[in-house]
């Protein structure tokens, strides 16, 4: 016997039916009018003399500005080397049982976050009008150095601390997050084991905080690359400092500030790069 269920055709009214991709004039519009945005700003760019993108050409690759450059990089790379380093002591202090180093940690990161980088790098840049003299030793008893403040704060010695003690405070609370991420079991489960708390932070608790705190970490780096243009307010001579050294005599202010940007713009998309690349690795 043939089961009539499955010899009964189809309902005609179901095969004719078809399937519509459904229509976003929305998206097609808004692409339109980015595109027509686009034009016009490439346009302008392009036809308007006053950018003067022979004067571009002339100075992008101009040793001056290479060099500028090369500091922009080598500075950012030290300051955030100090970062770090102030960053993990300053984050193990504030999860420390210790009210005293949770009061200075604390303390630190209120005062280093709530004030201006700018006043800061000022600051340390005029440290000697607080301090002529910088003496190393023990009041009254022993003097081991002592010199001159303007001698011993430069304006790279205020750069870097201006703008590393500053970046410690933020990147101490990424730490601090990225340790309080780890399950409190597993910090039981060290001190069940006999381990000590150095060992528990380097063994058990940083290899998994890492893919928390490399994120973050790598905004950090590019914030601090543009960041280091304000060195010029104290004479040092990064890439934007060198710029403005040109255009002080050319008087080509524009296009020496494309130049500048055009570097910023390349540097940090290298940079972007990297830390895409290490957050694949961790990930």
């Amino acid at each position: 016997m043939t089961d009539k269920t499955l010899t009964t055709p189809r309902n005609p009214t179901h095969s004719a039916r078809e399937v519509v991709a459904q229509r976003y004039p929305g998206r097609w519009i808004s692409a339109l009018v980015m595109a027509a945005l686009t034009g016009l700003v490439a346009h302008s760019m392009i036809t308007n003399p006053n950018f003067d993108w022979s004067t571009v050409g002339k100075y992008l690759f101009s040793p001056t500005i290479l060099t500028g450059l090369w500091t922009t990089f080598w500075l950012t790379l030290v300051i955030m080397l100090l970062a770090i380093v102030l960053s993990v002591m300053l984050a193990v202090m504030r999860l420390s049982s210790n009210p005293l180093l949770v009061g200075f940690s604390r303390g630190w990161i209120w005062f280093f976050r709530g004030t201006p980088v700018l006043v800061q790098l000022i600051f340390w840049y005029n440290l000697a009008a607080l301090y002529p003299q910088f003496t190393l030793g023990v009041p009254g008893v022993i003097t081991l150095w002592s010199g001159s403040t303007n001698d011993l704060i430069t304006p790279l010695a205020a750069a870097i601390l201006g703008l590393g003690l500053n970046e410690s405070a933020y990147m101490a609370e990424i730490i601090r997050a990225g340790i309080s991420s780890v399950e409190n079991g597993q910090q039981e489960a060290a001190r069940a084991l006999g381990m000590t708390r150095g060992q528990y932070l380097q063994r058990i608790i940083l290899p998994q905080a890492i893919p928390f705190i490399i994120p973050p970490t790598g905004n950090q780096v590019i914030g601090m690359l543009k960041t280091t243009s304000l060195v010029s307010v104290i004479s040092l001579s990064d890439l934007l400092y060198s710029a403005q050294a040109i255009y002080s005599r050319t008087y080509e202010n524009i296009p020496l500030l494309i130049v500048a940007c055009i570097w910023y713009l390349a540097a940090t998309t290298v940079l972007s790069v990297i830390q895409a690349r290490v957050e694949h690795h961790y990930r």
